[in-house]
């Protein structure tokens, strides 16, 4: 009977323990969410790596004002990180260009309504080799040379799922290019580093990258250069020729001008939502504005007013 009693208590006890562990896991996690807000906690972002650059110094200047956060950058060419997306690797998105309905619908479907923002203009550029002669090129011969109909030389890109790649080919309206006048590199460093070795080529990247670039490493422009591309006025009798500069981008004479989009598919409010605040905040188009790109908005002006009659 002692016995029975003993093996019973001893039983009880291990279940007090059990429930105690069980509740104690249970306030664990309900306070990590409850801890979870705008500012607070992990975020992945799904990135198209043609924007990379600006993107990871304005994480890493929301990081370092906001020390209980945490963003994992994940970088794609943009068909990988629209499939990401979509297979909810992560909820918060930058792109070029916003989800077309078919995409957007597997959002629909689930009640979500996404949360879109612009916060920037960047841009296509072409870039060629400074021993190259050519410092222009007409729209008219990047097309054909899309076509494969420019011969001696190719076009360089960063991946053949970038957006750089979809952009012409929609600025253009080509349903198909020719794959023997272009090529395909890892990324826009790499596209960078073979132009600056090989003098018949033609690279295409973000412009983001090329000053993300020339800052790191100002060599590289004694072996690259951007091309000033062909832009007709409202008539179309005169061409104008324009290269890629914050104020060509902002004034829209360059051409090849695109919106940079940060979306938020989260269901509810999380961090997503603060570092979207952010980037189109005072202080995140501060950012872009440095960078070298244009602002959606532009950021205010601070005037300190002096009383003269003060100061002796």
């Amino acid at each position: 009977m002692m016995y029975r009693m003993r093996k019973y208590k001893m039983v009880l006890m291990m279940l007090g323990v059990c429930m105690g562990v069980f509740v104690s896991c249970k306030n664990k996690t309900k306070s990590t969410k409850e801890g979870e807000d705008i500012l607070t906690g992990k975020l992945p972002v799904i990135v198209d790596q043609t924007l990379l650059p600006i993107i990871q110094e304005s994480a890493d200047v929301f990081e370092s004002s906001y020390p209980n956060s945490s963003l994992e950058l994940i970088a794609r060419p943009e068909i990988k990180a629209v499939n990401a997306l979509l297979s909810d690797s992560a909820y918060v998105v930058v792109l070029t260009r916003k989800l077309t309905n078919q995409e957007g619908s597997y959002f629909q479907k689930r009640g979500i309504q996404p949360k879109i923002f612009q916060i920037a203009s960047d841009a296509v550029v072409l870039i060629n080799n400074r021993n190259s002669k050519d410092t222009i090129m007409s729209q008219k011969d990047v097309k054909s040379l899309l076509e494969g109909n420019l011969a001696g030389q190719r076009l360089i890109f960063d991946n053949a799922n970038s957006s750089t790649l979809r952009y012409l080919k929609d600025y253009f309206k080509l349903n198909k290019i020719d794959p023997k006048a272009v090529s395909a590199m890892k990324d826009s460093e790499e596209v960078m580093k073979y132009v600056s070795d090989n003098a018949n080529t033609v690279g295409v990247i973000g412009y983001n990258w090329y000053l993300k670039a020339i800052e790191k490493n100002s060599n590289l422009l004694d072996k690259i250069r951007t091309l000033s591309i062909g832009s007709s006025d409202q008539r179309g009798e005169k061409v104008n020729f324009y290269r890629p500069s914050q104020s060509t981008i902002a004034d829209g004479v360059y051409p090849f001008v695109r919106p940079v989009y940060i979306m938020n598919y989260q269901p509810n409010m999380g961090l997503g939502l603060g570092f979207s605040a952010f980037l189109t905040g005072d202080r995140g188009q501060r950012i872009v504005l440095k960078a070298g790109l244009v602002p959606a908005t532009m950021p205010g002006r601070e005037i300190i007013i002096r009383d003269e009659s003060y100061i002796k």
